[in-house]
């Protein structure tokens, strides 16, 4: 495998699942959590800033205010005056170019394919399910109040795009933006693993 893999997902759909097990079939690395982790540590923000700034994005025009109307897409707008989400993002950014340089990994959420969007040894992969699967999947993993299901769903499906439509300038989860998109709980996510592994090996 010489190949650097993003992982876009639906919540509770399983992406992460599915992507620390790709990695373990590849023996490369995997970052999720780590990605933080190391973003902070090499940026000097807390890791409680990282998600800070994913936990603001629940509401798109407020999410838009908040953060200076992507204040550093300009110009004209100096590091020092971007707000410090946008510069959490850049660091984090930093982090995942670094990580894609140094050899293949699998590197999940994060706008990691629309970072890494000019390199050619990248495979963009999304992840969806049902919603009666993504609501199992929260209430027996996550802990998620079965009456608010519906609900915690709907907002953290949004808050994932708002993040990725403010910092990529692109929709979340539009297919022109993946290699291949994969409905996890199709076949479960042991087959989902083994199709997309498939489908490596045929672009490797």
């Amino acid at each position: 495998m010489n190949k650097v893999i993003t992982i876009s997902r639906q919540y509770a759909s399983g992406g992460r699942e599915v992507g620390e097990k790709i990695a373990n079939e590849y023996g490369i690395p995997f970052y999720d959590r780590a990605l933080i982790t190391r973003a902070a540590k090499e940026s000097g923000f807390s890791e409680a800033a990282f998600d800070n700034a994913e936990m603001k994005a629940t509401n798109s025009l407020l999410y838009s205010i908040a953060m200076g109307m992507n204040a550093y897409g300009s110009p004209d707008v100096g590091y020092t005056q971007m707000s410090l989400d946008d510069r959490i993002y850049i660091a984090q950014s930093e982090v995942i170019r670094k990580v894609a340089d140094e050899g293949p990994c699998v590197i999940v959420g994060r706008c990691a394919d629309y970072i890494l969007r000019e390199r050619t040894d990248v495979v963009n992969i999304f992840i969806w399910a049902s919603n009666e699967f993504r609501a199992r999947r929260a209430i027996e993993d996550y802990g998620a109040d079965p009456k608010k299901i519906d609900d915690i769903l709907i907002r953290m499906d949004k808050r994932r795009a708002n993040y990725y439509n403010y910092h990529a300038n692109e929709k979340w989860g539009k297919v022109t933006n993946y290699h291949l998109a994969i409905q996890s709980d199709y076949k479960g996510i042991d087959k989902t693993v083994e199709v997309i592994k498939e489908f490596l090996d045929s672009v490797s």
